[in-house]
């Protein structure tokens, strides 16, 4: 079967736009060839800075033909109907229709036959339209041809277009068709200095092999694969060690088609910046890896640069213009640390009350005094120091306003830590700075040291309760604030450390001190407003007045969380209990077990609610643990369908006098020592001894069951049993509630 080999030549496209460019050609050209009835055997695609490919392997020659049936109106219908539906099947007489019998009469049916058009024909109607729909995250017009009607777009000015298809065997053929004002033919081009002459390709193997001739490595990944070998090799050949860096390598494999490796170096005296800095520049900047020393696993004076050509003299010249920019690059770094040098940390700090952190949440200060008080609190909690987790609280945002950070991101939280110990701050204070980030990802480590632990969980907990407080919670695909990364950040931290936190006493503080600040910042927006509106405004802020008056009395008296605030916690919490389904899940645990454990009341220390769930799957397990979930959610079934017919609720102890048969009366005194044992278990957090307890249930409810009959005609039996079916689901609500737990 023949193949389709597709080249776009266009300018340089961005590196960042190619791997996503390849797949979505391969994906919409194949997906339009199965929707055309062309299956294939397989197909890969491939992206240099100048081009986009897809190789289709093994399609069919032509389309499959079709037989289809289109019913038309009812025999004897109008005129007009007929004359339609001819037109519409493309016959000229309803002769050629035949009659077919239906239920409501006989119908006119027009068979037609579709024959199946060669495979070259349905490719060059296919691949124009994938081009001119091209989803380029950003894209260009250019020549005369730009200003016309339905003009290209491409990523950059596109040149020529390669598509040949046929067999192995045989001369492949052009397939014929044109995007925008460029005509699809068998021509390409080397790399742009060391061979630009126009070369003829047949077909992928042919294809690969002539551009390689002609300085062009097709695949990014060989070209990913030869430019680490090289550096590594170039490293190690001068005693050093290449620094990896995967989204480094990725984006300079995307730079150039044919990599040349070659070493530079830098003055020693830039070696006293942090090697983050120093990385951070020369990746950033010059997009060239660093190296270190393997003995010391320090950062030496030297960097390793991909070049896209083969110098005629070794490289030199290019060598030499990279170090002078590094140099300079360096040198702004060295300026930026020496100048955050000269102002403390907490000398920075005024100026972030000048700084919105939201709109309705009041300032970045506002927010350190938030995420401080909070540290305070957990710190004993978590085992810290509280002075320390205070101290590391109120600095660790500082270095947003540093000129490293200002100048690279990345490092904010890190910059923090270092400023920190040259200012002579204790240890966990300083580690504590870089750590409250953490984790920033599934792959990430966790604080593991308690200041940093309280402080990173503090910061955490904030975002969360401030963005619920004014209801910007996370919405389909859509968290502009990463509160989804923050709950999983607070699940893992108190997982990993086996932190003992009851998140809804945990969240109350800062959540009334989001309400706090945010009432403020609506003072603040209010007091914007026209003089005109004043009266109503004024009525507006003495409502504000009174609401920062109530909630700063429940932060002086630290009451408990009242009715406002228990129903975002509550929320807060199911969206929490979502996240931990994801974690667990990906553990292999069930999401079900995670709602039967969760929709107990109280249910916010997440150790437990983790060993209540390792039980309760382990118990499940179990030929016992699977008759009681089966007996429960009987009696649960039985109760709610009788609850609703009855319009009422059977809750409460049964009548132990109108106890009549044996099953039902050692059933109702098996629940009692059963609870009395499994809430025992739980006071003692023995959640295993609890299971252990309810599995005594099995064989009295399975009795029961088998010889009490539960709607009896007394009236009053059948309610006291249906009371006695509900005292099982009360029961094992002791450890979960069943009726969440899928089985049964």
């Amino acid at each position: 079967m023949p193949d389709l080999l597709l080249e776009f030549f266009s300018e340089e496209i961005p590196a960042r736009m190619q791997a996503r460019a390849a797949e979505d050609l391969k994906k919409l050209v194949t997906d339009k060839l199965v929707a055309a009835g062309l299956t294939y055997d397989g197909a890969k695609a491939f992206a240099t800075p100048r081009r986009l490919a897809l190789a289709v392997a093994g399609i069919l020659v032509r389309q499959p033909d079709i037989k289809d049936e289109r019913k038309g109106p009812k025999v004897g219908a109008p005129e007009q109907a007929i004359a339609g539906f001819l037109r519409a099947a493309g016959l000229t007489s309803i002769d050629q229709a035949k009659v077919q019998p239906d239920k409501k009469g006989d119908f006119y049916v027009a068979v037609i036959d579709k024959p199946g058009r060669p495979a070259i024909e349905v490719i060059a109607g296919i691949v124009p339209e994938v081009a001119k729909a091209f989803p380029w995250p950003k894209a260009m017009r250019w020549g005369e041809a730009s200003a016309k009607p339905g003009a290209l777009n491409w990523a950059r000015p596109l040149h020529s277009i390669v598509a040949m298809f046929g067999p192995e065997t045989e001369e492949a053929d052009v397939v014929p068709f044109t995007v925008g004002e460029v005509a699809a033919g068998d021509t390409t081009y080397g790399h742009r200095f060391l061979a630009p002459a126009p070369i003829k390709v047949k077909r992928l193997d042919d294809y690969m092999a002539r551009l390689e001739k002609a300085k062009v490595v097709v695949d990014p990944a060989r070209r990913a694969q030869i430019i680490l070998t090289d550096a590594k090799t170039l490293a190690f050949a001068q005693g050093f060690e290449l620094v990896e860096d995967e989204g480094l390598l990725a984006e300079v494999a995307g730079l150039v088609e044919w990599p040349v490796v070659l070493m530079g170096s830098f003055d020693k005296e830039f070696l006293a910046i942090p090697e983050e800095v120093i990385r951070a520049t020369i990746r950033n900047n010059q997009k060239c890896f660093v190296v270190r020393d393997p003995q010391t696993a320090k950062l030496t004076n030297k960097f390793i640069l991909v070049s896209n050509i083969e110098a005629s003299d070794g490289g030199g010249a290019i060598v030499a213009g990279n170090e002078r920019v590094i140099r300079a690059r360096l040198s702004d770094a060295k300026f930026f640390y020496d100048t955050d040098l000269k102002t403390r940390l907490e000398d920075r700090l005024p100026k972030f009350s000048q700084i919105v952190f939201h709109e309705k949440l009041g300032t970045q200060a506002e927010r350190i005094t938030r995420i401080t008080a909070l540290a305070g609190h957990l710190a004993p909690i978590v085992g810290a120091d509280a002075a320390k987790a205070e101290r590391a609280a109120q600095l660790c945002k500082a270095d947003l306003l540093t000129e490293v950070v200002g100048e690279f991101p990345e490092l904010q939280g890190l910059m923090g830590k270092y400023y920190a110990e040259v200012q002579g701050e204790d240890e966990a204070v300083a580690h504590a700075i870089e750590d409250h980030y953490k984790p920033k990802g599934p792959d990430d480590l966790v604080p593991a040291d308690p200041v940093s632990v309280a402080v990173a969980l503090a910061d955490k907990i904030d975002i969360l309760t401030g963005f619920w407080a004014i209801d910007e919670k996370p919405t389909g695909s859509k968290d502009p604030y990463a509160l989804r990364r923050a709950a999983l950040g607070v699940i893992r931290i108190i997982l990993d450390g086996g932190i003992r936190l009851r998140l809804i006493s945990a969240m109350t503080h800062p959540l009334r001190f989001s309400f706090l600040h945010m009432n403020v910042a609506m003072q603040r927006m209010l007091k914007t407003v026209p003089s005109e509106h004043n009266p109503e405004i004024s009525q507006q802020m003495l409502r504000l007045g009174a609401q920062v008056q109530e909630i700063g009395n429940r932060l002086r008296f630290n009451a408990p969380a009242q009715d406002d605030e228990l129903e975002v916690l509550g929320s807060l919490l199911a969206f929490l209990a979502d996240r931990l389904k994801v974690q667990l899940r990906e553990q292999g645990a069930r999401h079900d077990l995670v709602d039967a454990v969760f929709a107990l009341e109280g249910q916010d220390d997440l150790v437990l609610v983790v060993r209540r769930i390792e039980a309760l799957a382990k118990f499940l397990d179990t030929d016992d643990g699977k008759n009681l979930l089966a007996g429960t959610k009987r009696a649960a079934n039985i109760l709610r369908i009788e609850e609703k017919k009855d319009n009422t609720s059977y809750a409460g102890a049964p009548n132990a006098a109108l106890l009549q048969l044996p099953e039902e009366k050692e059933l109702a005194r098996a629940i009692g020592v059963a609870k009395a044992e499994a809430d025992q278990a739980v006071a003692k957090e023995d959640f295993a001894s609890a299971m252990t307890a309810m599995s005594k249930l099995r064989p009295h409810v399975d009795a029961f069951f088998e010889k009490v009959t539960v709607n009896a005609d007394d009236g009053k039996l059948r309610a006291n049993r249906l009371r006695l079916l509900n005292e099982i689901r009360e029961a094992t609500r002791t450890v979960a509630d069943f009726s969440k737990i899928e089985g049964g």
